[in-house]
């Protein structure tokens, strides 16, 4: 029998998990992977490939390279060995690679992940590295900057060749010259620059012979005034190779020494290429990480088989091992049952080799001990084994290994003989692996394997679903429900004439008539079902959808509502803030008046006082219900009338009151305000209507003198505070230059700012804003009773 590796075609899908490894290495790993029958090691092994999956869809997959296995060669440089410059150079490719997996995780996250010991294997050797990029150019020449000395060396050995060469240019330039020689060139004979002479003239150019040519009619000769000069040129490259050999002493020496190392961040780094490969593979399957257990159970949703393709590939439910432990597949030939034999086997032995599997979320695998499959057909000529014996021998063998740990496979049971021996063979088969605890899925045509399903306790029927009206199967797995072959059907529509199909009918015994009329019943209602659930599956969706949009109305509401009370409560805390000001304002001056109670104009003082008090009481009034107007159906305030110019509003989001500066429109949203001394336009939205009786009465003039100061005396002593609770940054600072500037016009000394503690945003604007201006001489936080952080003290120059 063949290994299950190959009958589930487990060896395909690690060739194209291997596809996604950098080095020869990782590939050979992901080529010779094991399933893994312990259940905390297959955990450990998806957990990791899990994880590193995780990794790369968070921060990308790390930059892995193409770097040889170092390991036998760095073994050898630490007993002495000599390294070749291809060697040194495979080394610095996998110190670049340590070097950027080691950066890569540094900007990962610092949550763990199982992956974590082995990042922390990686200890690049930037010397190392530096040293071996600084010296080495390409597998045939070290660099100049490997030593200063060979830099040197290699500077004179230029001087000398450049020099030798402008000799040996002048002497060919020189007439006399080139009469003697064949051409003018120089060339190399034995590492020594040389003339190509005529023989003729041989006699006539002085200096020592190297060669003559093949013909005899050219000498080389080497002049004498140049033999020194070529003397030093090969001093000098005797001197380089020394050099050379120095330095690639010492690097092989170094590696050597740190050999241990390298051959650590070899394994760590191919290792870590091994899971994300694996990852990769799985990203590129949609596949996720299934429960994993070793209690017997399958529970496969949506499965795909990772070989076909994923656009293609029909996604079918498997369910094994809870309350059945064998499954009867039927259906039609080319329907999809050997596919779904292999998809349950392949994903169970995926996951054993600690792959993701293109499943859904909810899946469950048991770890097996045993995975046995006997799919496909198998004779021999050679052995002279017809299907049915290739079939037997197979069963044997799983007979013989099967245990209560053990996923058996099997792909038309029984056929290849008499089908009622066949059938009752099968069906005993099933009956003795059953008794040894194990968990099957069989595939079969047999009406008798049918009925011995459905009257089986722990045995289910099953169906690949087949469209009568297009004649096509839909390669849907159907639990509990046993299929049609529909094998005239299938013949009709492949060219079988109608007369041979028609007789065929009228040979199929009464019996079997009839149970293929019940299967046809069944199969009607369970469609009929199938319909009506995924009726109530969409309306279950638009309910959850209305649900959905139902609460996130309610919540908008809730978080409006609670806006809304927060603005109520921040507008009551100024009025009572403005209230209390204007209160203590009273009682500073009935404490004056109380002091001054025996002097002779103490009468009119106190008729000011009450003028002045009335005055205050109103105010405050006004600022407690500080609009005229009425409230509408949807809760908005509604003007008593249409805006005109002159009528003074007040501001509402800013609580400041303005006077209208332009004609308004009937129909605009928008006026014109005077401020102050600004000008702004604004929407009428905005704008609350000043009771204007209360208004010209608060402006009708004192007509005594002394109430007159009292009053002014309240007025002073309310604009050396400025309350800009509630406000934002930019709109507080623009209200306290406004207020500073008065504070010198009016020659205030000291003011108060009321900006509140809150978040410590608006005091900080304001006290930046404080030091940028030329008037304000100092400032400080309030001290207690005064308001400590919630106000700023400021000095007027």
């Amino acid at each position: 029998m063949k290994p299950f590796e190959q009958v589930l075609e487990l060896d395909k899908v690690l060739a194209q998990s291997a596809e996604f490894a950098s080095n020869e290495t990782t590939r050979q790993m992901l080529l010779h992977c094991k399933p893994s029958t312990d259940l905390s090691e297959v955990r450990q092994e998806v957990q990791k490939t899990d994880d590193a999956l995780q990794l790369a869809l968070q921060f990308g997959t790390p930059p892995f390279t193409e770097f040889r296995n170092i390991c036998n060669m760095v073994t050898r440089a630490s007993s002495g060995a000599r390294l070749s410059l291809k060697d040194l150079l495979d080394v610095a490719d996998l110190l670049r690679q340590a070097q950027a997996l080691y950066s890569w995780y540094g900007h990962c996250s610092e949550s763990a992940t199982s992956l974590d010991y082995l990042f922390s294997l990686i200890v690049p050797n930037d010397d190392l590295l530096a040293t071996l990029e600084r010296s080495i150019v390409s597998e045939e020449e070290i660099a100049d900057s490997a030593s200063p000395t060979l830099a040197e060396i290699r500077k004179k050995l230029l001087r000398s060749r450049s020099h030798l060469r402008e000799t040996l240019d002048g002497m060919i330039k020189n007439k006399t010259m080139q009469k003697y020689l064949q051409e003018n060139t120089v060339t190399l004979r034995d590492g020594r620059f040389v003339l190509p002479v005529k023989a003729e003239y041989r006699s006539q150019v002085s200096g020592l012979i190297h060669d003559t040519s093949s013909s005899g009619q050219t000498i080389f000769i080497e002049p004498m005034q140049i033999v020194e000069a070529n003397n030093d040129i090969r001093l000098l490259e005797s001197r380089e190779l020394e050099e050379i050999d120095r330095i690639m002493q010492k690097l092989c020496s170094a590696v050597g020494a740190d050999a241990e190392n390298l051959k650590r961040l070899h394994n760590t780094c191919a290792e870590l290429n091994f899971y994300f490969a694996k990852a990769n593979y799985g990203a590129s399957l949609k596949a996720m990480k299934p429960v994993i257990s070793d209690d017997g159970i399958l529970e496969l949703k949506k499965a795909r088989h990772p070989l076909l393709d994923k656009n293609k590939a029909v996604p079918i439910d498997i369910f094994l091992g809870e309350s059945h432990n064998a499954l009867i597949i039927t259906g039609a030939n080319t329907g999809g049952k050997t596919v779904t034999l292999k998809t349950a086997g392949l994903l169970t032995a995926m996951t054993m080799c600690g792959f993701l599997i293109p499943v859904t979320d909810g899946s469950r695998i048991s770890i097996f001990r045993h995975i046995l499959a006997d799919i496909g057909d198998s004779q021999s000529i050679e052995q002279n084994l017809s299907t049915f014996s290739s079939h037997t021998l197979n069963v044997v063998e799983i007979l013989q290994t099967a245990d209560d740990s053990t996923l058996i496979l099997l792909d038309e049971l029984g056929s290849g003989t008499d089908p009622v021996e066949g059938a009752a063979l099968a069906i005993s088969v099933i009956d003795y692996l059953k008794q040894l605890g194990a968990k099957l899925m069989v595939t079969t045509h047999y009406q008798e394997l049918k009925l011995y399903a459905a009257d089986t306790p722990d045995v289910i029927n099953a169906s690949c679903e087949f469209n009568t009206d297009t004649m096509k199967p839909t390669y849907r797995l159907i639990l509990g429900s046993p299929g049609k072959s529909n094998a005239f059907a299938i013949s009709g529509q492949l060219g079988i004439p109608e007369v041979i199909l028609k007789h065929a009918e009228s040979l199929v015994s009464e019996e079997n008539k009839k149970f293929e009329h019940v299967i046809e019943k069944f199969e009607q209602a369970r469609k009929e079902l199938e319909a009506e659930r995924e009726q109530a599956e969409q309306l279950r969706q638009e309910a959850e959808v209305l649900k959905s949009e139902w609460e996130q109305k309610r919540n908008q509401i809730l978080e409006e509502e609670k806006e809304t009370i927060e603005r109520a409560a921040a507008q009551a805390s100024r009025i009572v803030e403005s209230t209390k000001a204007q209160s203590n304002a009273l009682l500073d001056e009935l404490e004056q008046l109380r002091k001054e109670k025996e002097r002779a104009d103490f009468a009119s003082r106190v008729s000011s006082v009450k003028s002045a008090s009335s005055q205050q009481l109103r105010e405050m009034y006004k600022t407690a219900n500080p609009v005229i107007g009425s409230i509408g159906e949807n809760g908005e305030y509604v003007l008593p009338r249409p805006l005109k110019k002159g009528d003074r509003v007040l501001i509402a989001d800013l609580q400041q009151e303005a006077v209208i500066s332009s004609e308004v429109n009937e129909n605009s949203e928008t006026v014109f305000v005077q401020m102050g001394i600004m000008k702004m336009k604004i929407q009428v939205s905005r704008l609350r209507l000043l009771d204007t009786s209360r208004t010209n009465q608060n402006q009708k003039p004192q007509k005594k003198k002394k109430s007159h100061q009292v009053s002014a005396k309240v007025e002073r002593k309310g604009s050396m505070e400025l309350d800009i609770r509630g406000y934002s940054c930019d709109e507080g600072v623009y209200e306290v230059e406004q207020f500073i500037s008065s504070a010198m016009l009016a020659n205030i000394g000291t003011v108060t700012i009321i900006h509140g503690k809150g978040t410590g945003l608006l005091r900080n604007a304001v006290q930046q804003k404080l030091k940028s201006m030329k008037c304000v001489k100092e400032y400080r936080n309030g001290v207690y009773g005064e308001g400590e952080n919630g106000v700023t003290v400021v000095t007027l120059k």
